[in-house]
């Protein structure tokens, strides 16, 4: 016997009709302008976020915390950052668990969602933030090891973390990858890590085509010019002291100035947004 496609369940179509065109109050069904205002928009959900120790990473997680959530850290290997950034997690009034180890393998990166279950039960938020970047000025010295390092920091880990969390996953969870400016200029010098942030990209759309149908949301942050450790850690004098006077708005952004747009997207503020980026980078105007 042939195969019969099943029927997709489908919703009530809105209706339209002479008397009604122009006319709010008879729209069929009534359009929704206004919900509860809820003082605390992540009001106990677990969020997981790596390379959540310093930096960008710390805003996010101080934020989240502002907002009533449980934060999962995970750092690298040295702990300090770590235990500074959970310290104020705790004077949020918030749990927190830290977990250090290399996001780039994936047993590692079971590893984090398995104990995030054991402790609070579940995760409604994973933040794919972990990130390397070395700058090189000629091609040729982007070796190998440094090219396969970059890859399975930035990308691989988001990978690794996305299947492993998936499971429990539900109706109103959400995904958000860090990306960055470089995906849609690139960067001269920052070519493999470049080419890993656009890779983040393209996975973050197709990753919220996958999930569209679960009702869980996948976007992703693209930060420009950010005032983070890895400025003074992987750029010389001369370019720290220059960095972020190339942006319209002629200087580098704070981590805090970019943590908010995880929290828009975590909320249910952004229930209709999925597959999107959000740009907080200091007016540089980006295509794609």
């Amino acid at each position: 016997m042939p195969q019969t496609i099943p029927k997709k369940k489908v919703r009530k179509p809105q209706k339209v009709g002479k008397a009604q065109k122009g006319k709010e109050e008879k729209m069929q069904p009534m359009p929704v302008y206004e919900k509860e205002k809820i003082p605390f928009r992540l009001r106990d959900k677990v969020a997981i976020i790596t390379g959540g120790d310093s930096g960008i990473g710390r805003a996010i997680a101080i934020a989240f915390a502002k907002e009533g959530a449980d934060v999962v850290i995970c750092y690298e290997k040295d702990d300090v950052d770590a235990k500074i950034t959970a310290s104020e997690i705790e004077k949020n009034g918030r749990k927190y668990l830290l977990i250090g180890g290399d996001v780039s393998r994936e047993n590692h990166c079971q590893k984090i969602i398995d104990r995030t279950i054991k402790t609070f039960g579940k995760i409604d938020v994973l933040i794919n933030n972990a990130a390397v970047q070395t700058p090189q000025d000629e091609l040729k010295k982007i070796s190998a090891q440094q090219l396969t390092r970059t890859f399975e920091v930035n990308i691989f880990s988001q990978f690794y973390m996305s299947k492993a969390v998936e499971k429990y996953l539900k109706k109103g969870s959400s995904i958000i990858n860090t990306t960055s400016v470089t995906a849609y200029r690139g960067s001269g010098h920052l070519l493999d890590y470049s080419a890993t942030k656009g890779a983040i990209l393209a996975f973050t759309r197709s990753l919220s085509s996958y999930f569209s149908e679960k009702g869980i949301r996948v976007n992703a942050v693209s930060p420009g010019p950010i005032w983070t450790p890895l400025i003074p850690t992987t750029f010389d004098a001369e370019e720290v002291a220059t960095f972020g006077s190339n942006v319209p708005m002629k200087r580098a952004g704070q981590p805090v100035e970019v943590a908010y747009a995880y929290v828009f997207l975590a909320s249910d503020d952004a229930a209709y947004i999925t597959g999107q980026v959000i740009h907080p980078n200091g007016g540089e105007i980006v295509n794609g």
